[in-house]
Formats: structure tokens, sequence, C-alpha cells
């Protein structure tokens, strides 16, 4: 199997696997039970909690587990909101936001709250002076992601904040990095937001674990789960340990040699766009940055028939985010590019592992692909 859907998730490291594996069956304490084997996941929690905070670049206690990158984007808004309540309903994000963002904003707006979508530009960016005009006295909240997980576009998050401080204060920032965390520069102190959301499973960790930084800022957060007073009291429920311990080991994986490792992945990135680009009918779309993540049109050819395609042949690539599950990208729809282009777009994403014989394979799928099935778009 030839695997460059790196942006769904990654495989997982037996050191990964192992490490989950030891504490599901040697290490099950509880880490809220009073005796030595529940103190000691306590204290192991903590430890691996650590681990991530310091890849992130932000203190301990500023960082919550949650279940996923979902919930974690969830919380942040709702917080976000609940804080600046008295401060207005109005919020601002892009048109280009995973689902994740894009759908709990859209519920926000059946609350009563008021939401301005920026669109991007026809190459997929979006400029910080586009995103702050679009910032009232009545915003509570700007939630623009770090990387987008379709296109490779990378936001100007930490210009985002430094604007914000001149234009209005007391709005809050968040910025889903699920797809920046160890892709591209994703320190908390530098991007300045005040929610950050990260995920294990798009950097060799286990899925049903991510994290949310919460700043200094967001006083007295309001909980997402009330309980046993887990996660300092903002989400109760016993700690998932194992996937924690996945969490932490993938992280100290990937900060191994990471700039080796992306310096990799970009090389691979500028290897793909030269072999894919000699095929006849194909083109780049977007002129995203990010050294993981390429997205491309077979214009003309129907991208699901394409994935569907290279699937038989072993090959896996995706028509999007995973998230759509078939249907079609409201991202790429956002670009506004012509009809088949923008039914022919696929994306192809890359990790340490990727090598050039698997962006051979892939390509010379595609230019098979191109030269046996009719256009039909």
């Amino acid at each position: 199997m030839i695997y460059l859907d790196h942006a769904a998730t990654t495989p997982v490291p037996r050191a990964v696997a192992d490490a989950m594996y030891a504490v599901l069956t040697e290490q099950f304490g509880n880490p809220s039970a009073q005796y030595a084997m529940g103190l000691h996941m306590k204290n192991q929690v903590s430890v691996w909690r650590e681990t991530v905070a310091r890849a992130l670049d932000c203190p301990p206690g500023q960082l919550h587990f949650t279940s996923c990158g979902t919930e974690g984007d969830n919380w942040a808004i709702q917080a976000a909101l609940w804080q600046n309540r008295h401060l207005g309903r109005h919020v601002v994000t892009t048109a280009v936001e995973h689902s994740a963002v894009g759908q709990a904003c859209a519920w926000m707006e059946k609350q009563g709250c008021e939401v301005s979508y920026v669109s991007p530009e026809a190459d997929g960016g979006i400029s910080a002076e586009k995103i702050l005009s679009a910032v009232r006295p009545d915003t509570a909240l700007v939630s623009v992601m770090l990387v987008n997980n379709e296109l490779g576009s990378v936001y100007p998050v930490s210009e985002i904040a430094r604007g914000l401080q001149e234009k209005n204060p007391k709005t809050l920032l968040h910025t889903d990095a699920v797809q920046g965390f160890l892709k591209v520069n994703c320190s908390a102190r530098a991007l300045g937001a005040d929610f950050v959301t990260v995920s294990a499973h798009k950097i060799g960790g286990p899925k049903g674990i991510g994290a949310l930084y919460i700043s200094p800022r967001v006083r007295n957060p309001r909980p997402l789960l009330p309980g046993g007073g887990q996660e300092g009291g903002l989400r109760s429920g016993t700690e998932a340990t194992a996937q924690i311990a996945g969490f932490a080991k993938a992280v100290e994986l990937r900060t191994e040699n990471l700039a080796q490792k992306l310096a990799h992945m970009a090389a691979i990135k500028a290897y793909a766009v030269e072999q894919l680009c000699a095929i006849d009918d194909l083109t780049i779309i977007g002129s995203g940055t990010a050294p993981h993540i390429l997205a491309v049109s077979l214009v003309g050819w129907p991208s699901q028939n394409i994935v569907n395609d290279l699937s038989e042949q072993g090959i896996c690539i995706s028509a999007g985010s995973a998230c759509h599950q078939g249907k079609p990208s409201h991202v790429v729809a956002a670009l506004k590019l012509p009809k088949r282009t923008a039914g022919g777009v696929i994306r192809l994403s890359f990790g340490p592992e990727t090598t050039q014989a698997d962006i051979d394979a892939c390509a010379a799928a595609l230019r098979r692909h191109h030269d046996t099935r009719l256009p039909m778009l």
C-alpha cells in the first residue's frame, strides 16, 4: 500500500502502540485513585501533559486534554462566546474552516449569534487585513485555522492576534492548529491566540485524543463537562490514560530531528509538483506553503472516480477532507474555480515516511487514469 493521505490520519509507530499497551495492561490505575497505582498514573498524566505542552510552547497548566480536534474547536467557540457574552454575539471566521469550526459556527447562528464568513482569494490565501476588516466592536470571537486541511494554505494567525490587540483587545482569538501542529511554526506563545486546538492522530498518535490550549486571558473559562473535576475542573471524566500516553510518545518521536523531517516533507512535495505537472490536464490548486499538503486537479476527471481507481491499485489519496465523506468540499467551492477544475480536485498529503518512489507510483497511476478513462465533467 502507498499511503498519501497523512492529512486525514497518520500511521501509528510501534513505539506509540507499545506505550499505550503498557498503560492498558500494566499501568491501568485511575489517576483519581488515592492508592499507589492511582497516584503513579496521576503523576504520569502530568509528565505526558508537560511533553505535549512543551511541543506547543505553552505552560502545562493551560493545556487540557480532549477527545479530538472537533471537541477542542467546539469547546473553544463556546467558551469564547460565554467569556464575551457581555461584549456581543458576533463571530468572524473563514469560509474554508474545517467542518468542526464551520458547523459549530452554523449552530451558534441558530442560537442567535451572527457569523461573518471571510472568503479566500483564488489561491486559497486570506490576509490578516481581510479578517480584521470584518471585526466589529461586538465581535466576541475570531476563529481562523493555522493550516488549511485541503489546500495547505498557512494563515497569518499571529498577525491577526496583533491586529486584534489594536482594533478590539477584548475580542478572543481561536485557531484550529490540528494541521499545523509540528508541521509549521505552532508556538502558542508566538501565535498569540487565546485558544489553540491540536490533535494526536495527525502526528503519529492514536485517534480519540487531542488538546486545547486556553490562555490566561480567558478568566474562569466555562467548563465543557462539569463533574469530578478532572482537567482543572474544566473537562471532567476519567482521563484517557492510554491515549494520553500515546499522544505524548508520538510528540516525542515527531520532535526528534523535526527540522529534518519537515525539510524531507517539503522536498517530497516539491518533487510531487514536478512529477504531477508533467501530466496533461493536471493543475496545482492554491498556493499553500505547508510542507505536507498538495491539492491538484485533473481537470475534467471526477475526483471520486480518481480516488476509487487509485484505491484499487493500493494508492491512498483523497478528494478533500476525510470529514466530507464524499460530499462536495466547501473549501473548493469557496475558491470559485471553473466547474471542470473544481470537480477534479484531489489532495495528496505526506509524512516523514513518504518516499519519491511513492510519488512516482502515484504519478504513474494518475497518468494511466488520464489516458484510459474518458473525462466526464
